[in-house]
């Protein structure tokens, strides 16, 4: 059966209204060669492969290096016109200045990213476990953000997840990250016409799969969008699992 590259399934089913894009988180790993990659393919080739076979792709790699718009302008040039990036946000940001004083740093990673054009997606803010809530902070930190960036928060810290955090990232149509990992779950709470989840656990079953699907579909009927990525490990299973839920998402439009 051949599956489209992202959901937007019909009745029946289980059918969400967004469009919703699978990813992994990052493609550029040669432990994957042999599950994912042919044996013998280039890391140059990567991308293009993974694009022909995934619609989205989170970038790890400008949480450690401001991208440059050559870098970019070349990830763009590689993938498809409906590809999309999402960029984490550099460390210099989110763990070393805590969203603090930041504005130049902030600005400079928003820019670069709109080098990308129509294939960026969504700017991660993922912020560190030891982070609390700082409502003041997180306050003067949305004030610098450019009005249209799409952007996710990943508050890694429980004292986030509450209304008045939900309400501030609503008022400026931002979205909360809903992350699934063995150490926290954030709440599935949609505050913008897009959504975000990052599904972190190595060993999911068929039916974990089947069931974020149910919750995907059910819990995002205000968004446009929803970006979804699982963890790269060494096995290569994130792009079985991204494919798994794809086709969870889209089986009552597909016929086999």
């Amino acid at each position: 059966m051949q599956l489209p590259l992202s959901a937007s399934p019909g009745p029946g089913g289980i059918a969400a209204s967004a469009r919703v894009l699978v990813g992994t988180s990052g493609y550029n790993y040669t432990e994957w060669k042999g599950t994912f990659y042919p044996e013998k393919l280039s890391s140059k080739k990567m991308l293009p492969f993974y694009a022909a076979r995934l619609p989205t792709v989170e970038i790890n790699y400008t949480f450690y290096r401001m991208p440059t718009e050559r870098l970019l302008a070349g990830w763009s040039a590689a993938t498809p016109d409906h590809f999309r990036f999402t960029l984490k946000a550099p460390r210099r940001i989110t763990h070393d200045a805590r969203l603090r004083r930041c504005e130049e740093t902030t600005a400079a990673f928003c820019g670069a990213a709109q080098t990308l054009g129509p294939k960026l997606g969504i700017l991660l803010f993922q912020l560190p476990p030891s982070f609390k809530k700082d409502l003041a902070v997180l306050d003067d930190f949305l004030a610098v953000l450019p009005p249209a960036v799409r952007a996710a928060f990943e508050f890694r810290h429980v004292s986030w997840h509450n209304a008045e955090v939900f309400e501030r990232l609503r008022a400026r149509r931002l979205a909360l990250c809903v992350a699934d990992s063995e150490r926290l779950t954030t709440p599935v709470e949609m505050t913008a016409d897009y959504g975000y989840f990052r599904l972190r656990d190595e060993g999911y079953q068929p039916g974990d799969i089947i069931r974020w699907a149910e919750t995907i579909a059910t819990r995002t009927a205000v968004c446009r969008e929803v970006f979804v990525y699982f963890k790269h490990e060494d096995q290569g299973r994130g792009p079985e699992f991204a494919r798994m839920l794809i086709e969870a998402l889209t089986a009552s439009a597909c016929p086999p």
